[in-house]
């Protein structure tokens, strides 16, 4: 399926990217009243990293994802779990049943669907007293290895920002008049991994990619050359998941 942001190139990077942190996720279950064997809409769901801990608790997800090579590598990482349909679509048309789903999900992925668009959507989708929630992971920007990294994207981006991805979510979720009161939650999760595969990680920074046009690769060799330069196989990497979430009216 053809969207504005292709993210073909970017699929295998994608799967080096951070979970969501696990006390965040449960945070939110529990907000939402959600049961094992309760339905759950995951949307943008890429290489499943928000679709493996739905599964995990116990839910069954329909996983949505517009993008082929994304959903072949979460239809391969979520091969065991029965409970896991994958489905082609976009946050804005779905093609789920109406009215079928406790819980939709927008895991780092409501920021490239036209957010109103979305919000008729889920509401849509959702059953009486369903919930939708939006998350991304938010790297802590004033870990030190961040900091330098920040400085090579300002450096190389002058007008460089983070798009909606950091906004608070609240007042476009109330603009909708969808939903109930917002709550927001989240939860600190330390990325332990390979400084090759942190390395690998960032050439699935859309974000980046987009507003670096012709210098992504060379914005890559830079972030290299910070992480080598700590000459250590291993890196922690501080993220906060950051969740809004809300009920229908």
């Amino acid at each position: 399926m053809k969207t504005e942001w292709d993210y073909t190139e970017l699929a295998e990077a994608y799967l080096k990217r951070p979970d969501y942190a696990q006390e965040a996720i449960d945070k939110m279950l529990g907000i939402a009243g959600m049961k094992k064997g309760d339905y759950a809409c995951d949307v943008g769901a890429g290489a499943a990293h928000l679709t493996l801990k739905l599964a995990e608790y116990g839910l069954n997800v329909c996983a949505v994802e517009p993008n082929d090579a994304m959903r072949a590598n979460g239809i391969r990482r979520t091969s065991e779990f029965g409970s896991v349909q994958w489905f082609e679509g976009v946050g804005e048309h779905t093609g789920m049943e109406e009215g079928k789903f406790d819980l939709i999900t927008f895991g780092s992925s409501f920021n490239v669907c036209n957010r109103q668009e979305a919000l008729v959507e889920a509401k849509r989708i959702l059953k009486d007293g369903g919930w939708f929630a939006c998350m991304w992971n938010h790297r802590d920007l004033n870990d030190p290895l961040q900091k330098e990294i920040e400085e090579v994207l300002k450096k190389e981006i002058s007008d460089y920002n983070y798009g909606t991805r950091r906004e608070d979510q609240t007042e476009v979720i109330n603009q909708s008049g969808l939903f109930g009161e917002v709550v927001y939650v989240e939860g600190t999760v330390i990325h332990e991994i390979l400084s090759e595969d942190f390395i690998e990680g960032w050439k699935s920074h859309g974000t980046v990619q987009r507003q670096s046009k012709d210098k992504f690769d060379l914005i890559n060799n830079e972030i290299r050359k910070v992480v080598e330069a700590k000459d250590t196989e291993y890196i922690k990497v501080p993220y906060t998941t950051r969740i809004w979430m809300a009920q229908v009216k």
